[in-house]
């Protein structure tokens, strides 16, 4: 293929602004303690780039016989509408209609793979202005073939669904590509105005729903091949344990069983049903090295605000100074319990290695990192190993590390044949990368007109991003708190004129690490509750009181914006009426403003959520029934996790195992009425997936204190 394509001026601010981080992280490490806050501030106020291919349109987009566009996403569908925002961005470009275009996971073979991941609600965000231009591109790549084909000026050409026109005389797409082998891939075009979108903006229905109603094996549990076999694996029931050994004998030969594999970090069994491989297993006898009895008390000594070291994330005035405990100094504390998954689909993968080549079936969110890891451990080159991603049965960040897929292929490739390997039910809850708790202390003091006159906020969590594969190592030491525990832990009000927030890091004996909206939910969680505190204390109204400590600066215009519209809609009031109350809670996450108000009720010391109103301002909403349906499954994941959702740690074990005992929000608990409104505030989309989860539980919280006089203190709610 020819290409005659230069970097774009986007491409090189893109690399540029990466390599950028890199030398001021290394160059400025002496004097950290500023840079720290300047490159923490910088990454909570920044967009992720898109990091993947996007010089080949040929790469992205498939165009079959019949004239039909196959989008191969570098992103992966988990059930937030992924395919069908990227369908709706692709189709205004391409000059198709929505019929003729479907969505399928690009596997890794293709070359077609985000560097980064599916996470960090970037999947539409990051590909808004790449896949409109890959797009666009493509349609005038079409068009000068068909221009060669037609003898005519390619510039008296035009498209309508596919079909390009010149008078009379009509070539469709699949035509026009006929027999091209090399192509010329022009200057990217000057992309529609937004007002020019036929599908941009509208409410869509699903690409993928058809697949979803009717049952389509579409997930990773759902993935088989010819002469597939079962594998499974001994995973420790303790948290910090080591594999040092084991006992095979009694397992060897039980019926069905094909081998038994031992590597230097695990040992598994591969037969030719699932219930041999699961029975084999549980025959094999185990040594580990754990940590001893651990017990949930113990983590939570460990998770204390004033143990470790303290990093200041950010800085405004002197909090130090104004601050002192005497009567005049508000202080509180808040804590959030150890969190699970607990997605539907539990982790396992099925894998096929040969010789020379694998072929893994998955559902991941780290496409790349993936295949880079089976192909490290195999001796393979990358190029060897093909991931073919499937839906996602719930990802929620345990996906975004699938080390599973490695024991799958090690366990192919002893037997020379496929192996399908999954974690039980309570392997998956033992063995989960946690939602950590943490520990905050929040600090406050009121001026003479009841004005915040300083604030300050400590939390200690145990890792969220540290530890992570997808993290460079450097930023570790140069950033010193972890960025995603403090997600959601940085004062909102700039108008407060001392404040500060400060990242007390805690490492656990246990794996914690990514879970939707990362620190975002149990920070505004302990924030929220303590402004709501404040304003009781000043005797303002909790809106007006948020409104007048925000800056007048674009991010503060737009989080005032949402706090207003959300008052309204849901006609906020501070008063209790008819046995109800309201409370309010607000939040911006990776660039979005969020602002809820809950409507609660109290009966035998039961919390009931009525109605949740939501305002959120994502800017452009690219299908808004996806930016709501986004909203609504936030809220009741938050609402779970705020009230129900708690894992312990009982002598070394973490339990429960099993949906049931691990209380979760159930139909009945959902409230009645889920309203929406969006803002505007920008003409690009922003974040979505992640932002509507950090207020609600801070709302339910406020609620229940203008009911009750009681201040819910610790997730999840319990009242005394």
């Amino acid at each position: 293929m020819a290409e005659r394509k230069k970097v774009s001026r986007r491409k090189f601010l893109v690399r540029g602004g990466l390599g950028t981080l890199g030398v001021l992280a290394v160059g400025t490490y002496l004097f950290r303690n500023p840079i720290r806050r300047k490159i923490a501030g910088a990454i909570n106020t920044a967009d992720a780039p898109y990091q993947g291919n996007t010089g080949t349109p040929i790469v992205w987009f498939e165009i079959t016989q019949d004239n039909t566009v196959v989008l191969h996403s570098p992103k992966v569908e988990m059930g937030q509408g992924t395919f069908t925002g990227l369908a709706q961005m692709a189709a205004d470009e391409l000059e198709v209609s929505m019929s003729q275009i479907s969505v399928v996971h690009a596997n890794s073979a293709s070359g077609n793979m985000d560097g980064f991941a599916t996470g960090g609600s970037t999947s539409i965000s990051a590909l808004w202005m790449p896949l409109r231009e890959l797009a666009a591109t493509l349609r005038e790549m079409i068009k000068l073939e068909a221009a060669k084909k037609l003898q005519v000026d390619v510039a008296t050409l035009s498209v309508v669904d596919g079909v390009i026109l010149n008078g009379e005389r009509r070539m469709t797409y699949a035509q026009a590509m006929e027999g091209v082998s090399e192509w010329v891939i022009p200057d990217t075009p000057e992309l529609k105005p937004i007002a020019d979108y036929k599908f941009i903006g509208k409410p869509i229905a699903r690409v993928d729903l058809e697949d979803k109603v009717f049952g389509a094996p579409i997930f990773g549990m759902d993935a088989t091949m010819p002469d597939m076999l079962y594998g499974a694996v001994v995973r420790p029931s303790r948290i910090g344990s080591t594999y040092l050994g084991a006992d095979t004998s009694k397992a060897e030969g039980m019926p069905g069983v094909v081998k038994v594999v031992k590597e230097t970090d695990f040992v598994g069994v591969v037969a030719k049903s699932l219930i041999e491989a699961e029975n084999a297993k549980e025959a094999i006898e185990v040594q580990w090295e754990t940590q001893g009895d651990i017990q949930t008390s113990d983590i939570r000594a460990m998770v204390t605000v004033g143990k470790g070291t303290p990093f200041v994330i950010q800085k405004e005035g002197n909090s130090d100074g104004v601050l002192s405990e005497d009567d005049t100094t508000i202080i509180s504390e808040y804590w959030s319990p150890i969190g699970a998954h607990a997605q539907l689909e539990p982790n396992g993968s099925l894998a096929y290695v040969t010789e020379d080549k694998a072929l893994v079936m998955l559902s991941t969110q780290v496409i790349n990192l993936t295949r880079n890891e089976i192909a490290e451990r195999l001796g393979f080159e990358p190029e060897q190993v093909n991931i073919i991603p499937t839906f996602l049965g719930g990802g929620f960040g345990r996906r975004l590390h699938t080390p599973n897929a490695i024991q799958a292929a090690l366990l192919s490739k002893a037997v020379g044949k496929p192996v399908k390997c999954f974690f039980t039910r309570k392997e998956e809850f033992q063995n989960d990368t946690f939602r950590p708790p943490t520990h905050h202390v929040l600090k406050g003091k009121l001026n003479a007109d009841g004005m915040i006159e300083a604030l300050e906020h400590n939390v200690s969590s145990g890792d969220v991003a540290f530890g992570s594969p997808m993290l460079p190592g450097i930023l570790e030491p140069v950033l010193g708190a972890d960025l995603g525990a403090w997600r959601g832990g940085m004062i909102q009000y700039g108008a407060i004129p001392n404040y500060q927030a400060v990242s007390w890091r805690v490492k656990l004996p246990f794996a914690t690490s990514w879970w939707r909206s990362l620190g975002l939910l149990a920070n505004t969680f302990a924030i929220e509750s303590f402004m709501d505190e404040l304003a009781v204390t000043a005797g303002k109204n909790p809106a007006e009181f948020r409104l007048s400590q925000i800056q007048d600066d674009d991010r503060g215009k737009r989080l005032k914006s949402v706090i207003k519209a959300v008052v309204e809609k849901a006609g906020y009031t501070d008063t209790i009426i008819n046995g109800r109350a309201m409370g309010l809670a607000v939040s911006t996450d990776a660039n979005t403003p969020c602002a809820q108000v809950v409507a609660v009720s109290v009966e035998n010391k039961e919390i009931k959520v009525h109605k949740v109103t939501c305002a959120m301002d994502p800017g452009l909403a690219v299908n808004p029934d996806q930016v709501r349906a986004q909203c609504e499954g936030a809220i009741i994941m938050g609402m779970s996790a705020a009230m129900f959702e708690k894992m312990e740690v009982e002598n070394g074990e973490l339990t429960p195992t099993n949906y049931g005992p691990y209380q979760m929000a159930l139909m009945k608990h959902a409230p009645k009425e889920i309203d929406v409104v969006l803002l505007q505030g920008s003409d690009t989309p922003g974040a979505v997936g992640e932002p509507p989860l950090g207020p609600i539980g801070a709302a339910i919280a406020n609620a229940v204190f203008r009911l009750t006089g009681e201040r819910l203190r610790e997730m999840p709610f319990q009242l005394t």
